[in-house]
Parts: structure tokens; C-alpha cells; sequence
């Protein structure tokens, strides 16, 4: 455990860095403005529009951009500035740099996005159950892209382009289209968790609220569990 909270602190320290805080900060802020504008709206129906703009903006743009940004550089940078050697040349269990990674990246990710969109829906006005909907399938969310994208930082050079591609055309088109694709989508899963929390649209429910909440968490366990078998077996030096 020693090792695991050195390590932590160090990945932690990497990507805290101000620019990324302010501007993501921002981009997921802007979800307060629009649910303030949905709540002051006399032809806004507040919990069909308020449940469509937190699966809209919010877990389809806020959540897997936020991960991406700070789980792809958390090994990424230092692989491809070479700096990753001596993480790797020290005496510790290659599940304990993955995990410490991951955790990392989740603990700056999960508020930037976790709370502005909670607030933003409570601003809404439609009641607690939005609220603590968007709570839960927004901490769904993060937990899972924190997950992949922290494998894909480590196994792709130049992770983040490759990132954004996953999100706008694999979630954003193939998935969203419906069928045995959605099965494989984070985005389709925690729109599920959302809406049927919240009683919002039939139309956003892909899956069960048990395979809605599983298969993604699932995913982030295999995505760190592919974390720890790529660093057994690439070379770093």
C-alpha cells in the first residue's frame, strides 16, 4: 500500500495541472447555464428537457472528454517522453502503478464532471430524483472512461486524437444508432442509468439498470487489468 499512495501522489501531481482544471472546468460549467435556462423557461418541461441535456451534454460530451483529457496523459506522458522507465525499472508490482494511475485520474475527473452537472440539474427544477440520477450515472461514467482511456494513453502514442475519434464517431454514430452496438457503448449504458432514475424518456433506455451500471464498471476493471499486462510486457527502455 506504500507504494500504491507514492505512486498515486506522483501521477496525481503530473496531470494536476491548472490549464486542464480551468478549461475543463469551464466546458463542464456551462451545464449550470443551461439548466438554469431550462428551469427559467416557461415552455422547458423540466424533466424531459432537463433528463435530454444531461444525456446530451453531459454524458455524451462533459464525462468521456473530462477522463480522456486526464486518464490518457497520466501514463501517456510520461511513455512518450521516456520518463516512464523509471516507474517501470522500480521494485513494485506493475498492478500497483496501473491502479494508482487510474485513481488518479478519477479523483480530478470525477468532480469536475460529477458536480457541476449535478448542480446544473438541480438547477433544472424537475426534483431530487434528477439530481441524484445524474450524480450516479455521471460517477458511472467517469469510472469507466477513467478506465479505458487510461489503457489506451499507455498502448497508443498520441492517445487523445484517438480518444476523441472513439467518442464522436464509435458513441457519437455507430453506437448511438442503436442494435448490438449500444451493448459495447459507456455513453448508451449511463444514459440507461439516467434515465430510469430519473423516470425520464423511454427513448434514452438502451439496457437493465443492473447490466446499465455492470458492464461499465466491468469494462474499467479489464481496461486496467490490459493496464497491468501491457506493462509487463512492453518495452519502455
Amino acid at each position: 500500500m506504500q507504494h500504491l499512495s507514492r505512486l498515486y501522489r506522483l501521477f496525481l501531481s503530473s496531470v494536476l495541472t491548472r490549464g486542464r482544471v480551468i478549461g475543463l472546468l469551464v466546458l463542464s460549467s456551462v451545464s449550470i447555464l443551461i439548466g438554469v435556462a431550462i428551469g427559467a423557461s416557461d415552455m422547458a418541461d423540466p424533466l424531459d428537457d432537463g433528463t435530454l441535456m444531461i444525456a446530451n451534454f453531459g454524458l455524451s460530451l462533459v464525462a468521456p472528454v473530462v477522463s480522456l483529457v486526464f486518464a490518457s496523459s497520466v501514463l501517456g506522458d510520461p511513455n512518450e517522453d521516456g520518463t516512464l522507465v523509471y516507474l517501470w525499472l522500480r521494485p513494485v508490482p506493475r498492478w500497483t502503478i496501473a491502479a494508482a494511475a487510474a485513481l488518479a485520474a478519477l479523483t480530478i475527473a470525477a468532480p469536475i464532471v460529477v458536480v457541476p452537472l449535478t448542480v446544473a440539474a438541480a438547477a433544472v427544477g424537475a426534483g431530487p430524483e434528477l439530481t441524484s440520477a445524474t450524480a450516479a450515472a455521471c460517477a458511472v461514467a467517469v469510472a469507466s472512461y477513467t478506465g479505458l482511456f487510461t489503457w489506451l494513453g499507455l498502448r497508443i502514442k498520441r492517445a487523445l486524437p484517438w480518444g476523441l475519434a472513439y467518442i464522436l464517431i464509435w458513441e457519437g454514430f455507430v453506437a448511438n444508432a442503436g442494435g448490438g452496438a449500444a451493448t459495447l457503448s459507456v455513453r448508451a449504458h449511463t444514459k440507461s442509468v439516467l434515465s430510469r432514475l430519473a423516470d425520464g424518456p423511454e427513448r434514452l433506455v438502451e439496457s437493465s439498470m443492473t447490466t446499465a451500471i455492470l458492464l461499465p464498471l466491468a469494462a474499467a476493471v479489464a481496461a486496467v487489468l490490459l493496464t497491468v499486462r501491457r506493462l509487463h510486457r512492453q518495452d519502455v527502455a
